[in-house]
């Protein structure tokens, strides 16, 4: 492939053939009949035989020229047609959506029906892990990500689709042995975690929320005093509290539905703030439309 010319000039050489008018091989091409005559003398040059004859008018190919004219013409169809239909496959492909596992089944899976109803040639394929996977390395289309700031790699577009605060919640019907009515009710019952990974910053956990409980309330028990059961995943320990079982400290974009149907309530007025849900995307996509799109619609069904 070393001994083949640059493209441009390929290209250049095509459309003067075709058109037989630097002219109109000029607004075909979106420049000037200088840079078409310029880019056809580089190829002549390389080919060492003019290409067409100038004078007199009107313009025609040399023997050489028209020796190359069909097998450029034939090569670059050959090319638009593969490059067409990888393109097409990528377009049928599923837009690939990559988002926390909690956040996927808890809010995304729930509003597919109307992303469906009002995008149905466009389909999705959902891929829930709390890994952050490499948009630029094709590992997704788009990503929502959990951060405290703006997420994505410094070459990625980002935008925030929602803000989370943290309550204590429980189920006032399952809960037992007896309703949450003041801090110091808490040691009756047992805390319900969710995991945090070491390295993310100032996480709403429940030592954090008791030290912040104790300066409010004298009674708040201390956390070493306390009954606890973690889970690695985030929306079991939601199941957990939703069956019953203890009290969680979660994300009220998370258990939104469940607080709005009254299945947990929030156990005092006291919350800790949480991070952002952030839309993110590279730059320059090639299904950039349908990602934007979809981004418009998350922010429609927050």
């Amino acid at each position: 492939m070393k001994s083949l010319p640059p493209l441009v000039e390929l290209r250049a050489f095509d459309a003067a053939a075709r058109h037989m008018s630097f002219k109109k091989a000029a607004l075909e091409l979106g420049v000037t009949p200088t840079a078409i005559s310029h880019q056809i003398k580089l190829l002549e040059r390389y080919c060492g035989h003019a290409l067409f004859r100038r004078r007199p008018r009107p313009l025609t190919l040399t023997d050489a020229g028209a020796r190359l004219f069909p097998a450029i013409r034939g090569g670059l169809e050959m090319f638009e047609g593969a490059i067409g239909a990888v393109r097409r496959l990528s377009e049928e492909r599923p837009l690939r959506v990559t988002a926390t596992n909690a956040f996927a089944s808890r809010w995304l899976v729930p509003r597919l029906p109307a992303w469906r109803k009002l995008r149905a040639s466009v389909p999705l394929e959902v891929i829930g892990t709390d890994s952050v996977l490499d948009l630029d390395a094709d590992d997704g289309d788009v990503a929502i990500r959990y951060a405290t700031s703006r997420a994505g790699d410094p070459e990625g577009v980002a935008e925030v689709l929602l803000t989370d605060t943290f309550w204590p919640v429980y189920n006032p019907k399952l809960l037992a042995p007896a309703r949450l009515k003041r801090p110091a009710d808490l040691a009756k019952h047992l805390l319900i975690h969710a995991y945090w990974a070491p390295g993310d910053r100032d996480p709403p956990t429940w030592r954090r929320w008791l030290n912040a409980a104790r300066r409010k309330w004298s009674d708040a028990p201390d956390y070493k005093d306390m009954q606890h059961l973690s889970f690695r995943e985030e929306s079991h320990a939601i199941e957990a509290v939703i069956g019953g079982q203890g009290v969680g400290l979660f994300s009220d974009v998370l258990v939104a539905k469940e607080l709005a149907a009254g299945t947990l309530v929030k156990a005092f007025d006291l919350s800790l703030p949480g991070y952002r849900f952030y839309i993110v995307r590279r730059p320059d996509h090639p299904r950039e439309k349908q990602i934007r799109a979809f981004a418009s619609w998350l922010k429609s069904a927050t």
